[in-house]
């Protein structure tokens, strides 16, 4: 069996920045282990899988090189840019059933293709010890405060201290306490950006993400209230880096942007 493969830089206009996805459509269903063993192969944050079952509806799904997800935006960016741009280039909106709900996506000007993802809430997460337990971890000073959310987050006053960490140590000893998997490091912005963040996920096989779009859907409606502001600039200041338009629309978060093709390739399993 042959299958068709792509790898689309998402959040960036270039290859070679923003946030690698593969993705691979398919007509039906492979079996979970074979998808499982596709995405540990291609060892990339995500590869995205979807099969059509509308017009202009999928059911998608993501894997990183150790277990399936449920959120993920730049494999679902990627993905509906492959539809628009080479695919199914007739279509001006996709809808994803996903683990997530319905994610959907509509085609943008310039190549930006606007998503629509589920906002998650957060909460500070007062837990004696915590902050300096993060610090250490990281190698990093202590985070002002710490929120609780699907991932854990740690928020500096200067984006320096998030651009100055040298990856992700130790933290997902940290975040195994509060049975959680993924790391947020985030701080108001510098140089235009309303703000920046970096994200850690070292559990699922991925250390640093480039750039991640379901972190965007806490960090949008967290600054979004502490800034007064629905409509945000916001740049992961990971090694790749990527610019994330973000908009607050109360239970939903909007982000845009660009994505490049950097690979087209072919699967024989």
């Amino acid at each position: 069996m042959n299958l068709k493969m792509w790898q689309v830089d998402a959040f960036s206009d270039k290859p070679f920045g923003g946030n690698p996805a593969a993705i691979v459509p398919l007509e039906r269903w492979l079996d979970d282990a074979l998808m499982q063993r596709i995405a540990n192969e291609n060892n990339l944050a995500e590869t995205a899988f979807f099969v059509a079952t509308a017009p202009g509806r999928y059911r998608l799904r993501w894997f990183t090189p150790e277990s399936e997800v449920e959120l993920c935006g730049h494999a679902t960016l990627a993905s509906a840019w492959l539809l628009f741009e080479q695919l199914a280039p007739g279509l001006n909106r996709i809808d994803f059933d996903t683990l997530s709900g319905v994610l959907t996506v509509a085609r943008g000007t310039d190549g930006r293709h606007v998503m629509s993802m589920p906002s998650t809430a957060s909460a500070e997460f007062d837990v004696p010890g915590l902050n300096r337990k993060i610090a250490a971890a990281l190698g990093a000073p202590e985070p002002a405060t710490v929120l609780k959310s699907r991932y854990l987050v740690g928020v500096w006053d200067d984006a320096k201290a998030v651009r100055a960490l040298k990856g992700p140590g130790d933290i997902a000893h940290v975040t195994r306490e509060f049975d959680l998997w993924g790391f947020i490091a985030t701080a108001p912005g510098d140089v235009g950006y309303d703000f920046v963040s970096r994200f850690f996920a070292p559990d699922k096989g991925v250390p640093e993400d480039p750039v991640t779009g379901s972190a965007h859907c806490i960090l949008s409606p967290y600054w979004a209230k502490r800034l007064g502001k629905t409509s945000l600039k916001a740049r992961q200041v990971s090694p790749r880096g990527g610019d994330v338009d973000c908009t607050d629309a109360g239970d939903r978060t909007v982000l845009s942007g660009p994505c490049a093709l950097y690979m087209t390739a072919e699967i024989f399993v």
